[in-house]
């Protein structure tokens, strides 16, 4: 995934008020500095949280998007690691564990208890676990295809979305300057949140979720946002 996407993934979902929420959010639900990011994608949000003094290591299993975001990191400022998040590779812990945009989606059910497993390993105590995932709401929004084309970066594409039982479908078209095209596919699962925050009290957490970052517990929304405490013992 994102071997075609990554050097478009900004101009075409590039949005500096959603980094600012993201940024806001990681403030106020962190004490500690020292944050490992997971899925970090093009770089944006560990960047922006790198420039607000976290200390900073982003990882992504897509070394395109990894190569993405090393060249906007023009200060130096955040470390960055190939990484699968469901086989966090460090022997290091830290105060917060992220892993924003959707990012969780894109693991299958039988996936989730065991990266739960594996960030709570890798927290201080009263570290803090942050994610979002999509809501059920997004796959009646998406029950009718999406549709967008149009010019990115010089190039003509086509992205399409379309809900089909429990997961989102997400198909790109690149078209380079001969017409040959170029062809991405993705699969996001979408979970229940109920079932999601049982998992993670299972796992030993103390979870908070809010809905489009503020409204506070389950609501109708695109993202829920879930707060996960690793508490002292």
């Amino acid at each position: 995934m994102y071997d075609v996407l990554a050097k478009h993934y900004d101009s075409l979902v590039k949005d500096e008020d959603a980094t600012k929420a993201y940024v806001d959010f990681t403030t106020a639900n962190t004490s500690g500095k020292k944050t490992l990011e997971l899925a970090c994608g093009s770089g944006e949000i560990s960047l922006a949280l790198a420039r607000v003094g976290f200390d900073m290591l982003a990882t992504d299993i897509s070394q395109q998007m990894l190569d993405v975001a090393k060249e906007k990191d023009e200060e130096h400022l955040v470390d960055y690691k190939w990484m699968d998040m469901t086989d966090i590779d460090s022997e290091d812990t830290f105060d917060n564990v992220l892993c924003y945009c959707d990012s969780m989606n894109y693991l299958e059910g039988s996936q989730l208890s065991d990266m739960f497993h594996s960030v709570y390993a890798h927290l201080n105590e009263d570290g803090v676990f942050l994610f979002d995932m999509h809501t059920l709401d997004r796959l009646d929004e998406f029950s009718d295809e999406f549709y967008e084309a149009g010019i990115v970066d010089g190039i003509e594409f086509v992205w399409n979305i379309q809900s089909e039982d429990t997961s989102l479908y997400h198909s790109f078209i690149f078209y380079n300057e001969q017409g040959v095209p170029s062809y991405e596919h993705h699969v996001q699962n979408v979970f229940d949140p109920k079932q999601v925050k049982q998992l993670l009290e299972e796992t030993g957490f103390k979870v908070s979720i809010y809905t489009d970052f503020d409204k506070e517990g389950i609501q109708s929304g695109e993202k829920h946002f879930f707060v996960c405490r690793k508490e002292q013992k």
